[in-house]
């Protein structure tokens, strides 16, 4: 089948409307497939500035294209109006650094994060490195959810090398953009040993705390807003003293509170609560507790004389 003359005039309009295109489902800030959002994370880890072509809303596009590009799917990357391949093909490239040869001086400079490896940890990587295949490297891969892995590998091309400590840590351009900062040390608890890695970027997280660690802080002044999210109905059961309903009212008061003020939070059994400490964490507070077990917990542990239901 011979692709019409005007659309082969469109789609060469359309590659080469910019140094690199990616025709994908969705779009760079929304992608709704899994392949265009693989190809848009590894273009965001190399390139700032590309274009996107949606094939959702162009049926021309979504029809034909396959036609004019001899590629059967989407997502399909063209750089310097080369057709290159497909999201298996681009995550192949990344991995052996060919894309970033392919992109040339489109690629941004990679920032090297600082890493610390403390003596201890450096000493228990250095041997696992003995066991390891001749070459390996130690890798540390930060997921966009704030999750560390510490895993032993080939060095990769692609990847940012740091050395610290006489150990050599890569990682890929996404997990570098997220580790300055980061220190690695190796710990001894009475539960087991194991690696620890802080890193000062995770956004904070609500905290679940204990009803004996709650009143600790509540009676050292440490945590002075501190808000039951139950209805009437239910605080006409049981509350804890001194607690203030989450109503709207309460709500318009938390806002207008520093940014660091510690906010704290409880129902029954501590699962609507903690919906009510993420909402306060996205705004901003950044010392947000959750009541674990909710106020049952706090009658068991602190104040038997709060009534149980």
């Amino acid at each position: 089948m011979t692709l019409d003359p005007q659309l082969r005039q469109k789609f060469d309009q359309l590659v080469g409307s910019d140094t690199v295109v990616l025709f994908m489902k969705g779009t760079r800030s929304f992608p709704q497939c899994g392949f265009s959002a693989s190809v848009v994370n590894i273009l965001n880890t190399l390139i700032p500035k590309y274009t996107t072509v949606n094939v959702l809303t162009d049926p021309d596009v979504r029809t034909s294209m396959k036609e004019y590009s001899d590629w059967p799917t989407f997502p399909q990357l063209f750089i310097r109006g080369e057709f290159v391949g497909g999201a298996d093909i681009v995550r192949q490239m990344h991995e052996s650094g060919d894309l970033e040869k392919k992109l040339g001086d489109l690629v941004a400079a990679a920032k090297v994060p600082s890493v610390t490896v403390s003596p201890r940890a450096a000493r228990e990587l250095a041997e696992a490195l003995k066991e390891a295949s001749p070459g390996d490297v130690i890798h540390l891969t930060i997921t966009p959810a704030w999750e560390h892995q510490l895993d032993l590998g080939p060095a990769e091309p692609s990847h940012v090398s740091v050395a610290s400590g006489g150990i050599t840590v890569q990682l890929d351009r996404a997990s570098a953009g997220r580790a300055e900062g980061v220190t690695i040390d190796f710990i001894e608890a009475s539960d087991g040993a194991g690696f620890k890695i802080d890193n000062p970027n995770r956004p904070a997280t609500v905290k679940e705390i204990a009803p004996k660690e709650l009143k600790a802080l509540l009676d050292g002044g440490r945590v002075t807003h501190f808000y039951d999210v139950r209805p009437d109905k239910e605080r006409s059961v049981a509350k804890i003293t001194g607690v203030r309903q989450l109503d709207d009212a309460a709500m318009a008061a938390i806002e207008a509170l520093p940014k660091d003020t510690a906010l704290a939070f409880h129902c029954h059994h501590g699962g609507r609560s903690r919906g009510a400490a993420e909402h306060f964490l996205k705004l901003g507070f950044k010392s947000v507790y959750n009541l674990a077990g909710g106020i049952e917990a706090w009658s068991r542990d602190v104040d038997p004389s709060v009534p149980r239901y």
